[in-house]
């Protein structure tokens, strides 16, 4: 199992440089992989860009760029673009956001998101992949081709939650990114419902990557108070309350990986056994934890 760094970079003036400076870290601590969100600070992929310049080899994740305010055309040319830049390193992670926020923060209708994803993958994979795409859906419209030269393709992962997103992803995709779902489901529900898809539509089998907040510390109780702070809205928003209901857990603090070292490294190691490929770790620790959630993140590589 691959250990990534999820994060967004962390505090300074210059965002760019901010996760820049993360990335390097990550690369220089040997992780194979940093994933950053497309939320409300730096455009990930244009980040990206410039970071892949910068630091070599580390592949960069977004996890995820949403789908409703990029068509698919001019998602596949930013993506082709960063792997023009970057040197086929790029995994791009998408996702449907949620409803507060694409129809309160962008007034765009969350409407049959389902069918919505369905016709988004088929005009965004093709144009990945051959560089044109000729759909003319109910939610979706995206004909003709993009020339991004001999760009190499970018494998494509779905944010996927529920049942029916998950046979779609599978179906269709390279993975699936996950957030706010916690072991027993990912066993139970998300590597089983995905694989089968893919098998069934004769795929390979697709990635499973899967985010989880980290804290190596002897605090255990106030590191899970940090984690209820900093984690919050994970708990509000509709499709990761239902994960967290899914796994009987009262909120995404009772989710967190924490504890100290043997106790963390056990708890990663069982998501490697049950299927993950990739762990994404979200550490929120700090002071001298900081430097034990790195170190123990790095023995597991």
């Amino acid at each position: 199992m691959e250990i990534g760094i999820f994060g967004t970079g962390g505090p300074g003036p210059n965002k760019v440089d901010a996760l820049v400076g993360a990335i390097r870290a990550a690369h220089e601590d040997g992780f194979g992989s940093y994933w950053t969100a497309q939320i409300f600070e730096a455009d990930a992929l244009t980040a990206f860009a410039v970071a892949g310049r910068e630091v070599p080899d580390i592949k960069l994740g977004t996890a995820v760029v949403p789908t409703y305010p990029r068509h698919p055309m001019m998602l596949a040319q930013q993506a082709l673009t960063v792997q023009a830049a970057i040197g086929d390193r790029l995994l791009l992670g998408i996702g449907l956001s949620h409803q507060p926020v694409v129809e309160g923060m962008w007034g765009i209708p969350f409407e049959r998101p389902v069918r919505h994803l369905r016709e988004y993958l088929d005009a965004l994979v093709p144009l990945v992949n051959d560089r044109t795409a000729s759909v003319s859906g109910e939610m979706v419209t995206s004909r003709g081709p993009i020339d991004l030269g001999d760009a190499p393709a970018c494998p494509v992962l779905v944010a996927a939650l529920g049942e029916q997103t998950l046979k779609t992803v599978g179906k269709r995709c390279d993975g699936t990114i996950t957030w706010m779902v916690g072991p027993g489901t990912l066993a139970d529900h998300t590597i089983p419902v995905i694989r089968e898809a893919a098998k069934e539509a004769d795929r390979p089998q697709p990635q499973v990557v899967a985010g989880f907040p980290v804290c190596v510390t002897d605090d255990v109780e106030g590191a899970r108070a940090r984690a209820a702070e900093v984690f919050a809205i994970y708990g509000q928003l509709p499709s990761y309350r239902a994960m967290l209901d899914r796994e009987g857990l009262g909120g995404p603090a009772d989710l967190a990986l924490i504890g100290d070292e043997a106790t963390v490294g056990g708890q990663i190691d069982r998501l490697g056994e049950l299927g993950v490929d990739t762990f994404l770790a979200s550490e929120f620790a700090t002071g001298d934890d900081a430097a034990r959630t790195r170190d123990l993140l790095r023995s597991k590589i």
